[in-house]
């Protein structure tokens, strides 16, 4: 059955600072290659309009919004007649944005955390900006970037109907192996994040200082200005996601670096995890629960603690490295796609159609 899906997001015209763009390029993407039909609203930022990659896409119809005036003057209608409407999290105003979605949309509703321990943690703090906890229950799905324990706390502690996960993925289109020479022994891809840097820090910035001889790259927007790196260290401030696969295939081994509040709810995986293993390319990864239950450590994805344990994995035979990187590769073509991504939404759909919200929260409590 064709679904009219629209999607409040903070930006998929622009990949600059942000997972999200890909993330919702990708899900656009594998649902209309359903055929399904999307509408992607984004609040026009001076940001994302500077960094604009993406201005049209075959696979969705983009508008951009100045204020929630403007939403409820020219959307109104698309929201009221949709058949799913979601909003992502970190959209500006979200707040005030799902309460009226929630007292417009006449079809499903579903608010998706691409975000989801940042935003437990500010619930259970200060209160988050995008996502109140009253407003929770008034969502018919919980879309969570996040598995594993965290549902359970949605939907028993802050009351929502259906919490589901919704894990992001990589376009298999733009994310394939390449035959390039390998520049660098170990790279990184990933905005500058103050809780990651942690890692980055004894990951990758450690071995480099103690590997004089072995050469590292580090990609992402907004690291400090003045970071001194070292000299073996070559950094870029942003690669499109055009370029990823072939900055990937660069690479020996790619880090992946979690966010500490991600780590420690787990279950959490990044949209760099599911790009390079699409491209074949072997990941080295802190270590957090869930990690194994997406991909197999020691066989699909390596595992690092210290600066001592990346040491030891850059020195592996090169057979084997190609081994792991494939390995990867076939893991993500068999359970993490795009379209596996738009199936679990189609039949999360299915579910809120076939159980209302009510009955639902009623079980809940």
């Amino acid at each position: 059955m064709t679904l009219d899906i629209v999607i409040f997001g903070l930006s998929i015209t622009s990949s600059w600072g942000n997972g999200h763009a890909t993330t919702y390029r990708a899900l656009s993407k594998a649902l209309a290659a359903r055929g399904h039909r999307v509408t992607f609203l984004e609040r026009a930022t001076s940001w994302y309009r500077e960094h604009r990659d993406l201005k049209h896409a075959p696979y969705c119809r983009i508008e951009l919004y100045d204020d929630l005036r403007e939403v409820a003057r020219r959307f109104t209608p698309v929201v009221t007649q949709a058949d799913l409407v979601i909003l992502g999290s970190y959209v500006p105003d979200g707040i005030a944005l799902g309460e009226w979605i929630t007292a417009k949309a006449n079809g499903i509703t579903a608010f998706y955390d691409i975000d989801t321990p940042v935003t437990l943690s500010q619930l259970e703090k200060a209160g988050s900006a995008y996502l109140s906890a009253k407003l929770i229950p008034r969502f018919d799905l919980f879309l969570s970037f996040t598995g594993g324990p965290v549902l359970d706390i949605i939907e028993q502690r802050y009351g929502s109907p259906r919490a589901r996960v919704l894990y992001c993925s990589a376009d298999p289109d733009l994310h394939q192996p390449k035959d390039v020479p390998a520049r660098w022994d170990l790279g990184y891809l990933g905005t500058y994040s103050e809780d990651r840097q942690r890692v980055l820090d004894g990951l990758l910035i450690e071995p480099a200082c103690q590997l004089s001889d072995k050469r590292f790259v580090i990609a992402g927007a907004q690291f400090p200005v003045d970071r001194d790196w070292p000299e073996n260290i070559t950094y870029f401030e942003h690669v499109p996601p055009a370029e990823h696969a072939q900055f990937y295939a660069a690479q020996r081994f790619t880090l992946n670096a979690t966010r500490a509040d991600m780590a420690r709810r787990g279950f959490s995986p990044s949209v760099r995890l599911f790009e390079a293993a699409a491209c074949g390319v072997p990941v080295i990864s802190d270590d957090w629960p869930g990690l194994d239950t997406l991909f197999g450590p020691g066989a699909e994805i390596l595992v690092a603690r210290t600066a001592r344990d990346v040491r030891e994995l850059l020195a592996m035979p090169d057979e084997r490295r190609k081994q792991i990187g494939a390995a990867a590769r076939q893991r993500f073509l068999r359970d993490h796609t795009p379209e596996q991504r738009a199936r679990d939404l189609e039949r999360y759909c299915h579910e809120a159609r076939s159980v209302p919200s009510e009955t639902a929260a009623a079980v809940v409590a």
